[in-house]
């Protein structure tokens, strides 16, 4: 999971299929409990998404940075 804040707003990303921590005990359950966030879940991905798919991943934390 991959969580940015900034003064506006908190965005978390989620691969939903991490085996390591998964969505429903962490993404989802923190995104309600974040007052503003916004959850972008990642079909397919894994706990690894990070470094695996790191341009998508990093343009998506950039887009979201920059708005």
């Amino acid at each position: 999971m991959a969580t940015i804040t900034t003064k506006d707003a908190t965005q978390i990303m989620h691969g939903d299929d991490d085996q390591i921590v998964p969505i429903g005990a962490s993404a989802m359950l923190s995104s309600k409990l974040v007052k503003g966030a916004v959850l972008t879940v990642y079909p397919g991905l894994s706990h690894g998404m990070c470094t695996i798919n790191k341009d998508q991943i990093n343009a998506d934390l950039l887009a979201f940075i920059r708005s």
